[in-house]
């Protein structure tokens, strides 16, 4: 079971692939400000139990954390604790969450190996954040070490710090003013993955792809499945 586990709401844009964010543009569609971060009331949702006493969520549900914020962001330092605890209480479940703030990881977790069903992954959209954000991500000490490279901006480089890396995820822009992605980045990519004999993954295609140079818009209701679909091996 996959379960979204928003215990915060809000962010601000903090690089280029923010530029179209999804949050934003659901938010302006309600007038709501995403750049105020509220608490939201379901931030005891993994602990939720039934009339009998067992957990709503059972052992193994996969708790998509903070997908409408950033789990390491300053205004929920106050909040933060206490998701903590609700992680550790569900060892029997895992927590995954994407953040552009490693350089808040270990201030906010000093003890992140701790929480051995907590999976931090680091968004590195571009061959400049990559740069900026893999020697701090990927030198902590973490259980699992996986970039996202989503939006895919351009074609990005990993191979300086390929031996530190568990997993790499690619995709591209959704939304109506969603950039281009050259299906060439990402076979370019998978490749350099395959020689490294490390995992990779195809997440979405985007709304705009460029095959064989040839530019196609791709329906929301398909991007995932055609990156599924996109390589047999």
């Amino acid at each position: 079971m996959e379960v979204s586990y928003n215990c915060w709401h809000g962010c601000h844009k903090k690089s280029e692939g923010c530029l179209h964010c999804y949050v934003y543009r659901r938010d302006e569609e309600i007038s709501k400000d995403t750049n105020i971060v509220t608490r939201n009331k379901d931030i005891n949702l993994p602990i939720r139990k039934k009339k009998n006493g067992e957990y709503r969520y059972p052992s193994g549900t996969l708790f998509d954390l903070c997908f409408t914020s950033d789990f390491f962001i300053e205004e929920a330092d106050e909040w933060r604790n206490e998701v903590l605890n609700i992680i550790k209480e569900r060892y029997d479940c895992r927590f995954f969450c994407i953040t552009k703030r490693p350089e808040r990881i270990k201030e906010c977790i000093p003890d992140i190996k701790e929480y051995k069903n907590l999976i931090v992954y680091c968004t590195m959209e571009n061959q400049r954040r990559f740069d900026e954000r893999a020697p701090i991500y990927l030198n902590l000490d973490l259980y699992k070490k996986g970039i996202m490279i989503e939006p895919m901006l351009e074609y990005v480089d990993i191979s300086k710090y390929i031996d530190l890396i568990d997993e790499v995820a690619v995709g591209g822009e959704s939304g109506p003013d969603a950039r281009v992605l050259d299906f060439e980045w990402v076979k370019k990519t998978r490749e350099v993955c395959k020689k490294a004999h490390i995992d990779f993954r195809f997440h979405q295609t985007g709304a705009n792809i460029i095959v064989n140079n040839k530019l196609y818009h791709i329906d929301r209701r398909f991007q995932h499945s055609q990156a599924k679909k996109a390589f047999k091996d």
